[in-house]
């Protein structure tokens, strides 16, 4: 009866069936089964964008569907939200479009939610059409929206747009605030090419951000602060994914700095990055640890290994607490540019001391580093066998594509053919499940 309600209530057959098997027996269709009603459905959806299994939200769509369960506007909210956060630009607009398709029509927070995902994916024409069909429904746009919109056009380095953007806000008397400059600056980062004043414009608005009052009520909504999404998650800013972190890591009161820092650091600026550090002083501000990882990248990423170590020691020296894996992280990863013997015995001495305090690699990470450290051609190959030790321990596989660099790295070298090592990554490389022969695991 779920599978007839589905197929009259207008549905294709074909989406009825989504991913499932007409031949499963009750048994195996309830072990597959997620819910039954949009109560636990919305549990559902919760717990999964929680464990960040975002991509599992179409699967369990085409369940409710299966099942006859209508979806409640909360319940599309939650979808879409969960679908940003994974960015998936491609199911938020197939979530949406099922939503109006049910005659259920965005409001402002979703929409904002919408056009924050096109930033994600730096498609700003996308973000534009948003924009539009926001004016067809006549859904009034509010703050949110413009500052989605300009940081969506600052990620795709569209600087017309995001000036059109801010001259629209002053025309409605709507001041800049942080995250305004924020997306300026982002804007100037991301434009190609990069001109002569890109570093002037940079420094400029950070000066001119400081006419904005911190004091100022947050543009905030209660939907945003509901569904547990922090501003710079919405506008994307360089630090969303650590808004949620405590500790000091970062202050939020720093937003422009952060961004201004983060630009220098991919600009390989040093003399942008020092005259960032002066203003701060002159402001009477100190570092957090988000701005010194950035300080630590630009250096390294300039060629300036001495000066990066430098800057990591005489931070964490001044830290009360171990230092966070993050400024190890960052040593670690700009350490290994070039594969320069100094840098790479940089990264083996970190990871070394970055063990012997407790921290471990996880999946994606150790999978980066081992890529990166594969690259090495001349080198000894010490801390490339070192990440995979270290991930090995924990019982972590690299990615296929870590694997795959990590062993030609191994193959092109005087090791011979029975070689512990070697017979031991050519095996978990063949066995790979996302390898060529391997079976992908299921998304059930």
């Amino acid at each position: 009866m779920k599978l007839l309600r589905s197929i009259f209530t207008g549905r294709p057959l074909i989406r009825a069936l989504g991913r499932r098997y007409f031949a499963a027996n009750p048994e195996e269709y309830a072990r597959r089964n997620y819910a039954d009603n949009i109560s636990e459905y919305n549990t559902v959806i919760g717990s999964i964008t929680g464990q960040r299994r975002n991509f599992l939200l179409r699967d369990v769509y085409d369940d409710m569907m299966l099942d006859g369960v209508q979806p409640s506007r909360d319940a599309f909210h939650s979808l879409i939200l969960g679908s940003m956060k994974g960015t998936s630009l491609q199911d938020v607009l197939f979530f949406r479009d099922e939503m109006k398709s049910m005659g259920l029509v965005p409001d402002v927070a979703l929409y904002n939610f919408i056009i924050s995902s096109c930033g994600k994916s730096k498609n700003s024409d996308m973000a534009i059409q948003i924009l539009e069909e926001m004016k067809h429904y006549e859904v009034k746009p509010n703050g949110q929206t413009y500052m989605c919109l300009l940081n969506a056009c600052a990620a795709s380095g569209r600087l017309d747009r995001v000036y059109a953007i801010v001259r629209d806000m002053t025309a409605a008397g709507l001041g800049l605030n942080k995250f305004c400059y924020a997306g300026l600056i982002t804007a100037h980062l991301n434009k190609q090419p990069v001109t002569e004043d890109t570093t002037t414009k940079i420094l400029e608005y950070v000066e001119r951000s400081k006419e904005w009052s911190s004091v100022e009520a947050s543009s905030g909504t209660a939907e945003t602060v509901m569904m547990g999404v922090t501003e710079e998650e919405l506008y994307n800013i360089v630090t969303a994914e650590y808004s949620h972190r405590r500790g000091g890591f970062m202050n939020r009161q720093l937003t422009v700095y952060h961004v201004a820092f983060h630009a220098s650091a991919e600009l390989k600026n040093v003399e942008m990055m020092e005259t960032l550090l002066d203003m701060l002083m002159k402001d009477g501000l100190s570092l957090d640890i988000f701005i010194m990882v950035q300080v630590i990248r630009c250096c390294l990423q300039s060629g300036d290994i001495d000066r990066g170590v430098q800057a990591f020691q005489g931070f964490t020296q001044t830290l009360r607490h171990p230092a966070p894996v993050d400024l190890y992280l960052a040593l670690v990863e700009g350490a290994m540019i070039g594969h320069t013997p100094k840098g790479m015995k940089v990264a083996e001495e970190t990871l070394l001391e970055m063990n012997s305090n407790g921290y471990f690699l996880n999946g994606k990470v150790g999978s980066d580093f081992l890529i990166a450290a594969a690259g090495d051609k001349t080198g000894d190959y010490i801390v490339a066998n070192l990440i995979w030790d270290m991930m090995k321990a924990q019982n972590l596989t690299p990615t296929f594509t870590a694997m795959t660099a990590y062993l030609k790295g191994l193959q092109g070298r005087d090791i011979p053919k029975d070689d512990p090592r070697l017979m031991l990554v050519s095996e978990t490389h063949k066995n790979h499940p996302n390898g060529p022969k391997g079976s992908n695991p299921r998304r059930w």
